[in-house]
């Protein structure tokens, strides 16, 4: 499986983990690290910031697939299958095919420029 592969793969695994996160069958342990999967692949704040040359890539690289990867193997593979043929669809070139996907990625980056600018206003 080449790079571009497996990029489109965990690009396709991220929607399945989250649905898997929300199936009542899942164990514990898996949605925790489920839930932390999500949260890292939604965050806009990563690990080392991408404006550091060659490491500020290395956790989109490195960590989101090795967090994807552990969270798989902790899901059993009956709700993993199911959570991926629901998955199925979500994506329509490249982009959410409902745009409320995008709600809580908006909603962190308000909270976010509004935290900065409280900041600014009071000191």
């Amino acid at each position: 499986m080449n790079f571009k592969e497996r990029a489109k793969r965990i690009k396709e695994d991220i929607p399945a983990v989250f649905i898997a996160l929300k199936d009542k069958d899942t164990p514990l342990p898996a949605k925790i690290l489920a839930a932390i999967t999500v949260a890292y692949a939604l965050s806009p704040i990563d690990l080392i910031p991408d404006f550091i040359p060659v490491l500020g890539y290395l956790d989109d690289l490195i960590i989101l697939p090795a967090l994807v990867a552990l969270t798989v193997k902790c899901i059993p593979k009956e709700i993993w299958q199911r959570s991926r043929e629901k998955s199925r669809g979500m994506w329509e070139n490249g982009r959410p095919k409902k745009w409320y996907f995008a709600v809580p990625i908006v909603l962190i980056w308000v909270l976010i420029i509004g935290l900065v600018l409280w900041k600014i206003v009071i000191d």
